[in-house]
């Protein structure tokens, strides 16, 4: 069964979409406080063309950050379908999260807007995933026993945060860096304990309240 196509209505607006949510996360990745003007002006779209598929900026905050705890779920349920060796099902959903690069929204638009009951429901499934994802490694004896979720979480941002040159360079470097993190990470002989308690939940979410 084949999919009607679209009308070219319908396409055009479609396209529009996609213009203005790619637009909206540069812009609104790099400066949170950007006027929804910059979004339509970097799209090449009308300001009225936006303003029919977003009402205002705080929708369209809603729909970038609901667009990426939909991509984390999916790369997190891809990697517990993953049935084979731990470590390496483990490792790729690592991999998927960083290609992902949903961790720069968290950076940037955490508190920025109010979340709707989707959003929450959304995160909580995403959080669910990522204890079973980590459960599973670490009783798997492959994950370092005194690395929590949370920890986990942080480590995503400070991958996000790595930025240099165009996009290939900056997918180049991260991955260089998850590649030692992954080393770091894996359970060794003799390992030393790391220092201070780990971020607790309510650090990491207080973040998200305006």
């Amino acid at each position: 069964m084949t999919t009607a196509p679209m009308s070219g209505r319908k396409a055009q607006a479609a396209r529009n979409d996609e213009l203005i949510l790619a637009a909206a996360r540069a812009v609104f990745t790099a400066d949170p406080g950007a006027p929804i003007a910059a979004v339509a002006e970097r799209a090449g779209v009308g300001i009225s063309a936006l303003y029919r598929r977003y009402p205002s900026k705080e929708a369209l905050l809603q729909k970038l950050c609901g667009d990426g705890l939909k991509l984390y779920i999916a790369v997190t349920e891809k990697a517990m379908d993953d049935l084979g060796d731990p470590w390496e099902a483990f490792a790729g959903y690592m991999r998927g999260i960083v290609d992902a690069d949903t961790n720069s929204l968290t950076i940037r638009l955490a508190g920025t807007f109010h979340p709707t009951e989707e959003l929450y429901r959304d995160a909580a499934r995403s959080s669910e995933l990522a204890i079973q994802v980590h459960a599973r490694a670490v009783e798997a004896g492959v994950l370092r026993p005194d690395i929590t979720v949370a920890d986990i979480a942080l480590l995503f941002e400070q991958l996000a945060s790595i930025k240099l040159g165009d996009e290939e360079r900056t997918t180049q470097l991260r991955h260089r860096y998850l590649t030692l993190l992954l080393d770091s990470l894996r359970v060794p002989q003799g390992y030393r304990p790391l220092p201070g308690p780990p971020p607790e939940d309510r650090e990491l979410q207080a973040r998200w309240t305006p």
